[in-house]
């Protein structure tokens, strides 16, 4: 059998196993699109949802209006409850891809028809921007074609099995991709219970480190590797362990420094009330600030969707 005809065939595996859990969310733009994710929750990014009660379209073309959605605007993750009856969930894949990995990425933009296309994986273990610029850690790039409002549906192996959510387009022929590894499932089942998804909060706004690099040269200080402190708030966890504006951060729990995504991914892997060691150079002196991390304080949907000067961590 040739390439063609054995691709051929690992295209039709995919659909016939996934396409039935592919649905199209929202019935006019912006939409997007989703997947079964249990016997009824249907899981799509949070910025597809624009109601408490949006339309779930189906590959059956039947459509219902959901009942009820928990979202985590911030890791921009929904899980929509609405009946899936006759529809079974999509199964998840072991592993996570690796470059060159072959994948189709499933949609159906808003209802409008199934779509499925090829591509291969082209980076992990990238940090990407959520919505309002909140950066998205452990996710993955791939060169799927994906039309507008493909993004919540799914990114498969070549056996139909899940890898990941689509959810932004890069440019260039990039697409981003929460990545389907055992936190990502933990957090949509959390969200399917109706669980609110608690982060943890340091408290600080940060200048990258190319910035900081010249704002310590212009002032005569040696060059080094971090992220500067530029915004404090007064009342956190930070501020209270005395951490100061203007503070270099080098390290956070050993790992270096060198961007704020390097701290975020650090903060990823802890939970409020955890210790964080920060190893910190306040002018030409080096220090060590144990912090107690606190809760991630609510936002409103005007903090996470508007552009802001300073992020929060």
């Amino acid at each position: 059998m040739g390439f063609a005809e054995e691709f051929e065939e690992a295209a039709a595996a995919a659909r016939e196993k996934a396409f039935p859990a592919v649905v199209g969310i929202g019935t006019r733009w912006p939409s997007g699109s989703g997947f079964v994710l249990a016997d009824g929750l249907v899981a799509t990014n949070a910025h597809n949802v624009h109601s408490e009660h949006p339309e779930v379209h189906f590959a059956d073309h039947i459509r219902r209006e959901a009942t009820a959605v928990t979202a985590d605007r911030v890791g921009d993750l929904a899980v929509i409850k609405v009946s899936t009856e006759g529809t079974s969930p999509i199964e998840w894949g072991e592993g996570g891809p690796k470059i060159g990995t072959p994948v189709f990425a499933a949609a159906n933009p808003g209802g409008r028809g199934l779509r499925l296309s090829f591509g291969m994986v082209s980076g992990f273990s990238r940090d990407f921007r959520g919505p309002g610029g909140h950066p998205i850690s452990g996710g993955f790039e791939h060169t799927a074609p994906l039309p507008h409002g493909s993004s919540g549906g799914p990114v498969l192996t070549l056996s139909g099995e899940l890898l990941g959510i689509n959810t932004k387009r890069l440019g260039e022929g990039l697409y981003a991709a929460l990545l389907a590894v055992p936190s990502l499932r933990t957090r949509l089942e959390a969200l399917g219970k109706g669980e609110a998804v608690i982060r943890p909060y340091l408290g600080v706004g940060l200048l990258p480190g190319e910035v900081a690099r010249r704002l310590r040269a212009a002032v005569g200080l040696p060059e080094r590797d971090g992220v500067l402190v530029q915004h404090l708030d007064d009342a956190g966890p930070a501020a209270q362990a005395g951490v100061l504006k203007g503070d270099l951060l080098t390290r956070a729990n050993g790992q270096a420094l060198s961007r704020a995504a390097d701290l975020h991914r650090v903060l990823g892997s802890s939970k409020p009330g955890d210790q964080l060691e920060l190893e910190i150079v306040r002018g030409a002196e080096e220090r060590q600030i144990k912090v107690a991390l606190g809760t991630e304080p609510e936002r409103s949907e005007s903090e996470i969707h508007g552009r802001r000067h300073h992020r929060r961590r």
